[in-house]
This record gives C-alpha cells, sequence and structure tokens, in this order.
C-alpha cells in the first residue's frame, strides 16, 4: 500500500470518529504537500528555486514571449498591429484606452512573478547548508534574471515599485524613483558578475553567465547614458577574460533558428523547447515553447496582428555590399514580396512563393518581422504556441554596437570604429573606417541609429534605443518619427514614453500613483 493511499484511509478514519464528537476541532497536517515549511532545506530545493525562476520565461507577459515584442518592437518606430484586436492593436497604435486588458495586465503581472521568484531565492536560499559554490552560483543567477525583469519593468512602465523581499497578499508597495531602480539593477548585474561561472556544458547550458551579466550590466548603464561605465562593463566580452568565448556566427540567419542556438555569438538566450501542448502552469506538461510566433506570421501561417513599417526595408537598401550585392540580413530580418530579391515568384511564404498566396492589396505590400517565424521548417503549416525557437535575449553583435556607442559617448570615436566594422564586414559590407571616416561623434551616433536598424530590427531593442536616443523627449526628433509611423501622431511627450500601469492593479493598491498624464 502506497503512502498516498495510507493517508487517505487515515484522514477518513479520523473523520469518521470526528463525527461523533460535535466540537472536535482537527487539524491534520498532509506530510506529503510541499510548501514552504517544509521546503527551501536542502541543495536540491534550492536548484528547483532558481529553476522556477527560469521557468517563468515560458509566460506569455514574460521577456521573448507573446507579448513584450508589441512593447519593444510593434509600439516603436518600425512595427504597427493589424490585429482585429482593438485593444492589442492600441498598444502599438499609442492610443491605449483600456489600461487593464490582458496584454498589459499579463505582462505587469509575470514580470513580477519573475521578481518574486528570485527575491524567494535570494531570501530562502542563504540558510540552506549546500555547497558553498553553487551557492553562490543560485544567488548569482536570481539577481541576474531580477535585473532582467526590473530593466524590462522600468522601461516600459518607468515609475514602478522596487520590491527585493518575497511579496505577502497584503503587502501595498510604494513606487520608487527610477534612479533607485537603476541603481539596484547595477548592483544585481554587478553581484552577479563576480559569481557567475563563464560557460557551462550539458544541460545547464543556457543559465546567466559573468558574460551575460557584464553584458546585461553594459545595456542598463548605456540605457542611463552612464557611457564610460558602460564600456568598463562591456569590456569584458572584448578585449577582458571573455573576448576568446564571444564570436560572430558567419551566417547572421543563424542567430535565428532552432538548429544554431547556444552558438559563440549568444551572449544569453531564453531556452525554449517544442513539445505536445498540454497546458498548465509549472507542471510536468506545462507548454515550454514560445507563442510568439502565431501573432508574428503572415495570413495563412499567423494571425498577421504585427507588422514591420517598409521603411525598414530600404534602409537596408541603401547600401551594398563590398562585392555589390544586397546586404544578405534583410532576408533573415523582413519577410515581404521581395525576401528574395528576384521578387514574388521566387520569395518563399511557409514553403510556397509569395506570388502564389493571392494577397489582397490589402496585404500584399505588408513586410512582416520574420526573426523568431519558424517558416524555415514548419512547410505550409499554420504556426505554433510552442516554438522551439530561443529567444536571444542578448547577441554579441549587440555588445559591440553598444560598446561603439558607449565609446562614442565617451568622446572615443576614432576608437569606436573598429567594433562597428566587424559587424558590418560579418555581413558583407565594407568597413566603416573606409567608407566614412573621420567622422565626429555626432555624425557618428547617427550612423549607429543606421547600423543597429540592420543588425538588430525586431529584437525587441528598438523603443529602448530610440528612448536613449532622446526621440520622446524632443519635439523635433518627434517629428521624424512622425514621418515614418503615423501611429506617432497619437505620441504626447511627457506621456507616451510609459505604458499606462493596469487599473486593476491601482485600484488593488491605494499607493500605486498612475504614470503622468494617462
Amino acid at each position: 500500500m502506497n503512502n498516498i493511499v495510507k493517508y487517505c484511509l487515515a484522514a477518513t478514519l479520523v473523520l469518521s470518529a470526528a463525527a461523533c464528537k460535535k466540537n472536535l476541532d482537527l487539524e491534520i497536517e498532509n506530510p506529503n504537500r510541499v510548501d514552504e515549511s517544509n521546503f527551501w532545506k536542502t541543495g536540491a530545493d534550492a536548484l528547483q528555486g532558481i529553476n522556477a525562476v527560469y521557468g517563468n520565461f515560458y509566460r506569455n507577459g514574460s521577456p521573448g514571449s507573446r507579448w513584450t515584442p508589441f512593447y519593444f518592437d510593434i509600439r516603436s518606430d518600425d512595427g504597427y498591429s493589424t490585429s482585429p484586436w482593438n485593444e492589442l492593436r492600441s498598444v502599438g497604435a499609442l492610443n491605449i484606452t483600456q489600461y487593464s486588458f490582458e496584454v498589459n495586465f499579463d505582462t505587469w503581472g509575470h514580470h513580477w512573478r519573475g521578481v518574486y521568484r528570485a527575491n524567494q531565492v535570494l531570501d530562502k536560499v542563504p540558510a540552506i547548508e549546500m555547497d558553498a559554490a553553487l551557492k553562490a552560483q543560485y544567488l548569482a543567477e536570481a539577481k541576474f534574471l531580477r535585473a532582467l525583469y526590473y530593466y524590462n519593468l522600468v522601461t516600459i512602465w518607468g515609475n514602478i515599485p522596487l520590491i527585493l523581499q518575497p511579496s505577502a497578499p497584503d503587502d501595498k508597495p510604494l513606487q520608487a524613483p527610477q534612479e533607485q531602480v537603476w541603481a539596484q539593477i547595477e548592483k544585481d548585474l554587478s553581484e552577479a558578475a563576480s559569481d557567475l561561472p563563464a560557460s557551462y556544458s550539458g544541460e545547464e547550458v543556457g543559465r546567466a553567465t559573468k558574460g551575460a551579466a557584464y553584458a546585461f550590466l553594459g545595456r542598463a548603464r548605456l540605457q542611463q547614458k552612464k557611457y564610460a561605465e558602460a564600456a568598463t562593463a562591456l569590456e569584458w566580452l572584448i578585449t577582458g577574460p571573455g573576448q576568446a568565448q564571444y564570436a560572430l556566427q558567419t551566417n547572421y540567419a543563424d542567430n535565428f533558428k532552432h538548429t544554431t542556438e547556444n552558438n559563440p555569438e549568444s551572449v544569453f538566450e531564453i531556452q525554449f523547447k517544442q513539445r505536445p501542448e498540454n497546458g498548465g502552469d509549472d507542471g510536468p506538461t506545462s507548454n515550454v515553447g514560445t507563442s510568439r510566433a502565431p501573432f508574428f506570421g503572415p495570413p495563412g501561417h499567423g494571425f498577421n496582428d504585427a507588422n514591420m513599417h517598409r521603411w525598414v526595408v530600404h534602409e537596408f537598401l541603401k547600401e551594398n555590399t563590398a562585392s555589390g550585392d544586397r546586404d544578405p540580413r534583410l532576408a533573415a530580418t523582413a519577410l515581404y514580396d521581395s525576401t528574395d530579391e528576384r521578387g514574388p515568384d521566387f520569395t518563399q511564404v511557409y514553403g510556397s512563393s509569395f506570388t502564389s498566396k493571392n494577397y489582397d492589396n490589402n496585404i500584399r505590400n505588408r513586410v512582416w518581422y520574420r526573426k523568431y517565424l519558424d517558416d524555415y521548417f514548419r512547410i505550409n503549416e499554420f504556426e505554433i504556441f510552442n516554438s522551439p525557437v530561443n529567444f536571444r535575449v542578448i547577441r554579441f553583435s549587440d555588445v559591440l554596437l553598444m560598446y561603439a556607442e558607449a565609446l562614442n559617448g565617451s568622446g572615443r570615436t576614432a576608437e569606436a570604429y573598429a567594433h562597428v566594422d566587424r559587424v558590418r564586414v560579418r555581413a558583407g559590407l565594407s568597413p566603416l573606417s573606409t567608407v566614412m571616416p573621420g567622422m565626429n561623434q555626432a555624425q557618428f551616433l547617427t550612423q549607429l541609429e543606421h547600423e543597429r536598424i540592420t543588425e538588430l530590427s525586431g529584437e525587441s531593442l528598438r523603443w529602448n534605443d530610440l528612448a536613449r536616443w532622446g526621440y520622446f523627449d524632443d519635439a523635433t526628433k518627434l517629428a521624424q518619427l512622425k514621418a515614418r509611423d503615423s501611429e506617432f501622431d497619437n505620441f504626447i511627450i511627457g506621456r507616451n514614453k510609459y505604458m499606462p500601469i493596469p487599473q486593476s492593479e491601482i485600484d488593488i493598491n491605494p499607493n500605486l500613483v498612475q504614470n503622468p498624464n494617462w
């Protein structure tokens, strides 16, 4: 007789006896139940705890999955939405009126769930008697992941609480100054970098590494325009101890396929896996793939909720490779009538020609973000909600371009050229130092804006790039966005830089104040 049956029988006998004693007050603890009173005791518990922080990535509102790209790509000037779901379309149109609808609520809530899980590890694991090196690693991983979640929270919503302990149901936290949130992000990443290993092997590949912590620290500092400090963090990967570990892939498109994941260009990527969709949260049958692809796929293969503006295509066409060919990154970035430069008859859309799709005039001229679509292996099929394609949170090419921007911002423009050249030469373009030598600081930054479009479009970086470059705070710069994307006619300086906090959260926490002008 197994333990479950024995405990059920015992409970039945006790409850029968209790029925004869009207006033008997009986409580029996189930020894098989796992809760906080009997968890966080062993090294195995600590491992499960930190794995649960990673496990939160599979939720719809977490980084790299279904909804976050709408905030960083579709809301920016290179994207727009044609979703029949009005509320989803309003995120990209910058005219949201229903602050608590599913997408905004889930993105907010699932990010805070990640923070909560990281806080549990940081609160409970220090008291566990276990291998000291593993303990330090798990705590460092939790700090890295907490910083990642807070980076998204502060750049999407701006004015947020700073919660560093496991939350209780009746907590009503105050919002913290943004400077305090950024300081905590930097602190977490700096401490994580000290204790994280440089690499992993086998089944451990995909965990946060020392290089990931330094790269994200550089990103956080750059976003605050701390140029010299950002350069110092990024140097670990470029000229420091990590330089032999990272390199650019020969084939640019390999950065967006499940067959070439965790390659030397990947600094940190969220691990996804395709398996049967049985549903449920945090269980053995939970979906551990990403549901991004159906919302970004074209008609017939996806819901066509997300589109790329055609001006992005023209950005790639401004310059040919050194051999006179089209920039090869365009075909990996955009799915449209001329993904194959020979035109619609040769362009393949999930295994069939663009021409054969017989799109109507409303659809024929559209462009779709191709990165992270499954069109290269799901031939003539509809996209799935459990795609196996890992989301690359940070690539080494982004590190190189961030480093160049940090050097330029520090007045070291001449030194910055070499790092942009590495990215351009991989794409077959002539070195920038050859074709545009001697630029001043402002000219170099303008060129960097172009370089980041052609290298990184569709990777959930554009919104924060625009914010960092001042487009959301300057009417003259905002006019440039309006010229490229009419949705920015709805953008109001002092309001739309940040999303509105879900009203349902404000209703249950009187200490939360809605973002200005919402």
